[in-house]
């Protein structure tokens, strides 16, 4: 499984952002808002989307958990189509509020849904493709990672440098390129 490595750091971070939603499930649930169709606001008022917001997130930490420790074929394709759809809500998001509109894929509200956020998502759902495509019946990360140079310490430490990276990338950078449209905008120059 030549893209175990970016696998797992698909499978961390839909764990991390799983946590923060259930931890602030309303600036989520406020970034979801202003996006909603305007025939679905009635019925999902804000409660109801912190529910749903909460359920969803729920569902992330245990997919990214049972993903990360059992990379098998049902696992990988469920992370590939989790993050097909974040793809999805990105540009359904980037169509209604253009590029400062808010994702809220970490449980806040400030992180911008930019175009870095669907090339990322693509990025990592590829890896969910390839697992679920070669993955084993049998085996855990564990018994990966064992097999690994120097007992894996090298793959962990490098997984966890890219985890890193792409969650600065998401979260960060997004709203580091959003505070530079608006003050290009506020000077008059755009991009």
């Amino acid at each position: 499984m030549e893209l175990i490595g970016p696998y797992l750091v698909a499978c961390v971070l839909l764990l991390i952002a799983g946590v923060m939603k259930l931890v602030r499930p309303d600036d989520t649930a406020r970034a979801a808002s202003s996006v909603v169709p305007d025939r679905l606001r009635r019925p999902l008022q804000f409660r109801s989307l912190r529910v749903l917001i909460r359920i969803g997130a729920l569902a992330e930490v245990i997919l990214g958990a049972v993903a990360m420790f059992l990379p098998r074929p049902i696992p990988a394709a469920l992370v590939a189509t989790s993050y097909a759809a974040f793809v999805a809500v990105v540009i359904y998001v980037r169509s209604k509020g253009g590029s400062l509109a808010s994702c809220g894929c970490f449980g806040t509200l400030d992180t911008p849904a930019t175009r870095l956020h669907v090339v990322i998502n693509c990025g990592l759902g590829i890896p969910g493709v390839a697992v679920a495509l070669n993955a084993p019946a049998r085996g855990s990360t564990i018994s990966i990672i064992a097999g690994q140079p120097l007992y894996g310490v090298p793959f962990v430490a490098a997984a966890g440098l890219c985890i890193w990276l792409t969650f600065l990338a998401l979260s960060s950078l997004s709203q580091l390129q959003a505070a530079r449209r608006l003050t290009g905008t506020a000077t008059g120059r755009w991009r």
